[in-house]
């Protein structure tokens, strides 16, 4: 057994800098030393990564409710990763600068243009979801987030561009080539059903803007 002075003198002698006749400095470390500093390294590393795990630390949860964006009943739990929050930047990006998470303003907007900027985030959409690895799928809730953007676009908004886009724009068309004195915003107001068809565009844009937010805490 190593006597009180010699387990001192191992310790006193973890870490020395030595000078060297050419004044030199050089750094010593006995194994004790080199053990420390070890389990140092793999802590720094390891520790983050249990947080992040949710192993140490509980892991980031997210609820959305599918009745607040139109899309059904119930709800869905998601722990987003980073793949996850890619995805759902690229989905808020669109959302926050195109008319559709925006709130609408049927005194101000122009029906056309919000369905030209429905139709292209549709778009938009399916090939983000169709460029996306089919290797990140394998995790269970990216296949959340992407299934519930599905559901957005499935649910949420064809049905409206279903019932709606193509009964006004054919009409629209006519009455803008008859009309050419009054604004368009004037035209749409004319349309026979344009109350029915506004009630419903605003309970859309609604959903559309909930799923934004959503969007933005998995980012966040």
């Amino acid at each position: 057994m190593a006597s009180i002075d010699e387990s001192q003198k191992a310790a006193d002698n973890l870490i020395s800098f030595v000078i060297g006749p050419d004044f030199s400095l050089a750094f010593q470390a006995n194994s004790y030393a080199v053990s420390v500093l070890g389990i140092l390294a793999v802590a720094v590393i390891l520790i983050p990564f249990l947080f992040r795990k949710g192993i140490w630390g509980k892991a980031k949860s997210l609820e959305v409710d599918k009745v607040q964006l139109g899309i059904g009943k119930g709800r869905i739990t998601l722990h987003p990763n980073e793949t996850d929050k890619q995805i759902a930047y690229a989905i808020w990006v669109e959302l926050s600068t195109r008319k559709i998470g925006l709130p609408i303003e049927p005194e101000h907007d122009v029906i056309e243009e919000i369905y030209n900027s429905w139709y292209a985030f549709f778009g938009i959409v399916r090939n983000l979801i169709k460029d996306i690895p089919v290797s990140k799928l394998e995790r269970e809730d990216t296949k959340k987030i992407i299934e519930l953007s599905i559901s957005v676009l499935n649910i949420g908004l064809r049905p409206h561009l279903t019932k709606w886009q193509a009964k006004f724009r054919r009409w629209y068309k006519k009455e803008c080539a008859n009309d050419t004195d009054s604004s368009p915003q004037e035209i749409q107001q004319r349309f026979k059903e344009y109350d029915a068809l506004v009630s419903d565009m605003l309970k859309i844009n609604k959903n559309l803007m909930e799923f934004r937010e959503k969007m933005e805490e998995v980012i966040s």
